[in-house]
């Protein structure tokens, strides 16, 4: 029987349940446990051509091969998204096929097995609920998902595994930056380049930039904002976030591609800003547009947005060893987009876009 005929002939998924829960609901509420995992787990694996064994366990280590491709050749790819407590109570999971969406094409990139949107859709759901007490409460907090493919075949020696496992686990999570960011445009090193990987969500990408982060931090930045491979004359992403500028009132954006990952955080407030009457471009936008649209004054906003990050505002902008500043105040244009944005995930207004899955406590 394969994964989807199990899911198709059963209520849920099996779940083997944690013997002595870790759960400290005041500590969570506090936000106490950042970094802790909840109780449970997810995994399935992959052989024979199929996904096969879904379950639900208690959180714990999980055995792999020595040899396992996954550790050596860097078959790995994962996705980031997050659940909420709303005002009222319920737990909602933010954009749950849209990630789906974006897990399968990092998948295919990396020549691993696509993961049917059912079995995405059921695990994860499943999960946040049966750990509804690990997802603590508003304004800024929330569930963080951790989904993830890894290859698992024993073998020495290159070739694309035949084998996989998918996993997800969460824990309570707080924002990244909680104050305005000082970033250095990177002209040296590279994160993406036309025809390479940086629109999947795969761990060599990341592995690659802590390196030249590390630099850009010992020299007192926060992050860098990445630039193209070949000329580094136009800006891309800012660090692990996609990059927005207020451009004469416009909210601007670089276009994804090959280099710039499609970020669903991103694609949202873009929908958040049309939807406030903001007009909203996707082109390319230079170093040199930077620079001087700062100095003249039409550039008013800078700042990144992705899931871990939300929305972080940019205040300082250092180009070539000169630092250009920003103006950072209530008013600015990105705080409206991100109240609106947390409107909708904390259940305040309309979610007229069919964003967020209620998970119905079923699993408890």
């Amino acid at each position: 029987m394969t994964l989807l005929e199990y899911l198709d002939s059963h209520m849920s998924l099996p779940i083997d349940r944690a013997a002595t829960p870790r759960l400290d609901a005041d500590a969570v509420a506090s936000l106490k446990l950042m970094n802790v995992p909840g109780d449970h787990m997810f995994i399935a694996e992959y052989s024979h051509g199929e996904w096969r064994k879904a379950r639900i366990q208690a959180y714990r280590p999980i055995p792999f091969s020595p040899l396992a491709l996954g550790l050596h050749y860097a078959q790995s790819v994962f996705e980031g998204m997050k659940a909420y407590r709303m005002d009222d109570g319920r737990i909602g999971v933010f954009r749950t096929l849209r990630h789906h969406e974006r897990f399968n094409r990092s998948l295919e990139r990396m020549l691993m097995p696509a993961v049917p949107a059912e079995v995405f859709a059921e695990a994860i759901h499943t999960l946040v609920d049966l750990d509804r007490g690990w997802v603590p409460p508003g304004p800024d907090s929330s569930y963080y998902i951790r989904p993830f493919v890894i290859a698992t075949e024993e073998r020495m020696g290159l070739k694309a595994a035949d084998e996989f496992s998918f996993m997800v686990v969460g824990g309570p999570f707080r924002p990244v930056y909680t104050k305005p960011l000082r970033v250095k445009v990177e002209r040296t090193y590279t994160r993406a380049a036309h025809g390479g990987t940086g629109y999947a969500k795969c761990a060599g990408n990341y592995a690659a930039a802590m390196y030249p982060t590390k630099l850009a931090q010992d020299e007192g930045f926060d992050q860098v904002i990445w630039t193209d491979a070949r000329d580094h004359a136009y800006v891309e992403e800012s660090g692990t976030m996609n990059l927005m500028f207020i451009i004469n009132g416009v909210l601007v954006t670089p276009p994804t591609g090959d280099t710039i990952l499609s970020g669903v955080t991103r694609d949202s407030l873009m929908q958040i800003a049309r939807d406030l009457g903001i007009d909203v471009q996707e082109r390319a936008v230079s170093v040199d547009e930077v620079r001087t649209g700062i100095q003249s004054g039409t550039i008013t906003e800078a700042f990144g947005v992705g899931t871990a990050a939300s929305v972080a505002p940019i205040q300082t902008i250092s180009i070539d060893g000169e630092d250009l500043s920003l103006s950072v105040h209530d008013g600015c244009t990105m705080f409206a987009l991100k109240q609106r944005l947390n409107d909708i995930r904390f259940g305040r207004i309309a979610d007229q876009h069919g964003w967020m899955t209620i998970v119905d406590g079923t699993a408890r």
